[in-house]
C-alpha cells in the first residue's frame, strides 16, 4: 500500500480561507454594533459620574457649581454639543464661567469615542447646581447618538439635581 504524504491540498486551504472570510464578514456588523453600544455606555457613565461630582461639590463647598461643554478646558461653549468634552467649575459669583484656574474642578476632554455625538436639549446648554444640590431651571437631557444619528442613550437631570440614564431600545 503506497504511503500518502500528510497535509492539506491547495483546494482544501482555499476553501477553508473562503469559509473564514464569510464567517468574519457576517460577524463584523454585530461586533461594530456591540462596540458602539459599549462606547455609548462609557459616555453615559462618564457624564453621570461628572454630574454626581458636580452636585456633591456644590453641597460640600456650599457654592454653585457648573458643568458645561468645553473644547479647551478653560471656557464653556455656548452651544448644545458636548462631544468634545466638558468642564466642572465652582461659580461663586454666578456668571456661569470660571473666573480663575482655581475655580476649575475637573476637565474631561474627548471623553468618548470620536464617533459618538452628545447633545443637550435646546433650552439648556449648562448644568448648574445650587448649594442645596438642586439643579435650577428646566430638566436637562443629554442625548448620546451614533454617527448615523441613531439614539443610543440619554442622561436626564431633573430639577432636584438627580441624574438618571436611559438606554435606547433598538428598533424604536
Amino acid at each position: 500500500m503506497p504511503h500518502r504524504p500528510a497535509g492539506f491540498t491547495l483546494v482544501e486551504l482555499v476553501l477553508a480561507c473562503a469559509i473564514l472570510v464569510i464567517a468574519t464578514g457576517a460577524a463584523l456588523p454585530s461586533l461594530y454594533g456591540l462596540l458602539e453600544h459599549h462606547h455609548a455606555n462609557a459616555a453615559v457613565s462618564a457624564l453621570t459620574r461628572q454630574m454626581q461630582l458636580a452636585r456633591t461639590a456644590a453641597i460640600s463647598r456650599n457654592h454653585r457649581t457648573v458643568l458645561c461643554p468645553s473644547a479647551d478646558g478653560s471656557q464653556c461653549l455656548y452651544d448644545s454639543d458636548w462631544s468634545g468634552g466638558w468642564m466642572l467649575f465652582v461659580d461663586d459669583d454666578g456668571n456661569r464661567r470660571p473666573d480663575s484656574g482655581e475655580d476649575i474642578l475637573r476637565i474631561e476632554q474627548a471623553p468618548t469615542s470620536r464617533h459618538l455625538r452628545i447633545t443637550s436639549n435646546g433650552g439648556r446648554q449648562q448644568l448648574r447646581y445650587l448649594p442645596d444640590g438642586s439643579s435650577a431651571g428646566s430638566n436637562l437631557t443629554l442625548s448620546v447618538c451614533s454617527p448615523r444619528g441613531e439614539l443610543l442613550a440619554r442622561v436626564v437631570v431633573n430639577n432636584v439635581g438627580r441624574p438618571r440614564s436611559e438606554r435606547a431600545v433598538p428598533g424604536t
